[in-house]
C-alpha cells in the first residue's frame, strides 16, 4: 500500500468534506443534476476518446498507484550481486537454485539456465517492459483525459444552469435551484480533476518511470552475468541506478574500503 497516496487522498477529502460541513446548510452542496451532468457527461466523453477494452484496464493500473510496491532498486542489485557470484563460481546452472523475489528479473535469469542466447533474452525482455510501459502509459491517458473533461463538463453545467435561471427570472423560486446547478458543477469538476484524476495520473507516471528504471537495470543485470563479468563490475555499473544520495553514500563506502 502506498501510504502516500492514501493519505492524500483522504486527507483531501477530509479538508473539504469538513469545510462543507462546518457550513450553515451542508446539503446544499448536493445536487443530482450537477452530480449527473458531471460524472455522467465526464465517462461518456472519455469513453469516446478510448476503446471499451481500455476503460477496465484504466482501473486495474489506477490500483498500481495504491496497492503495488516496487522492489528498492538497492534490494534488486545487492540481490543481482549474489547472483553473479554464484553464477561466476558455480556456473549459470546454479541460478536455478536461488529464490528471485522479482519476477522480471527471475524470467531473465531462468532464460539464461535454460541456455537462451543473450541476445535473444535481451529482445525478449525488452519487449515485454515495453508492452508493460505502453499499458502503463495508456492506463495514465485515460486519468488525464478525465482531468480534462471534468472541468469542461462543470463549465457546460453551469452553462446549463445560467440559462436555466436567465429563463425564469420572473419566478423567484426557480433562480436558486438553477443557480445551484450552475456552481455546484464547476465544484464538481474541479474536485474530481484536481484531486482525484490529476494526483492519481501523476502518481502513475511516477510508478511507470520507477517501474521502468528497475526493468532496465534487471536487463542490464542479466546481460552482464550472461557475459561473465565479475559480480563487483555488474554492481558497480548498476549503482548508476541508484538515487543520488544511494549512489553517494556507496561511493563514500568503496572508498573507505
Amino acid at each position: 500500500m502506498d501510504i502516500a497516496t492514501l493519505i492524500g487522498l483522504v486527507g483531501a477529502f477530509t479538508v473539504v468534506t469538513a469545510a462543507i460541513l462546518l457550513g450553515p446548510a451542508p446539503g446544499m452542496f448536493f445536487n443530482m443534476p450537477s452530480i449527473l451532468i458531471v460524472l455522467g457527461g465526464s465517462f461518456f466523453t472519455v469513453a469516446m476518446k478510448f476503446s471499451i477494452k481500455q476503460l477496465p484496464n484504466a482501473m486495474k493500473v489506477a490500483i498500481k498507484a495504491f496497492s503495488v510496491r516496487l522492489d528498492r532498486p538497492e534490494d534488486l542489485i545487492d540481490q543481482v550481486y549474489e547472483l553473479a557470484k554464484a553464477a561466476k563460481k558455480s556456473g549459470i546452472l546454479s541460478l536455478e537454485n536461488f529464490e528471485i523475489q522479482n519476477p522480471f528479473l527471475e524470467r531473465g535469469v531462468m532464460m539464461l539456465v535454460d541456455g537462451y542466447d543473450p541476445a535473444v533474452i535481451r529482445d525478449i525482455l525488452v519487449k515485454e517492459r515495453d508492452l508493460t510501459i505502453t499499458r502503463h502509459q495508456q492506463g495514465r491517458k485515460i486519468f488525464e483525459a478525465v482531468t480534462d473533461v471534468a472541468p469542461a463538463m462543470g463549465m457546460i453545467g453551469t452553462l446549463i444552469g445560467l440559462v436555466q435561471m436567465l429563463t425564469n427570472m420572473k419566478d423567484p423560486k426557480s433562480i436558486g435551484p438553477a443557480m445551484a446547478v450552475a456552481l455546484l458543477t464547476t465544484l464538481y469538476g474541479a474536485v474530481i480533476a484536481n484531486m482525484v484524476s490529476s494526483p492519481i495520473a501523476d502518481k502513475l507516471a511516477l510508478r511507470s518511470d520507477e517501474e521502468e528504471k528497475n526493468y532496465n537495470l534487471c536487463i542490464d543485470a542479466v546481460m552482464g552475468i550472461a557475459s561473465g563479468l565479475n559480480a563487483k563490475i555488474i554492481k558497480d555499473s548498476l549503482r548508476e541506478y541508484l538515487p543520488a544520495h544511494l549512489k553517494r553514500q556507496a561511493e563514500d563506502i568503496n572508498e573507505a574500503a
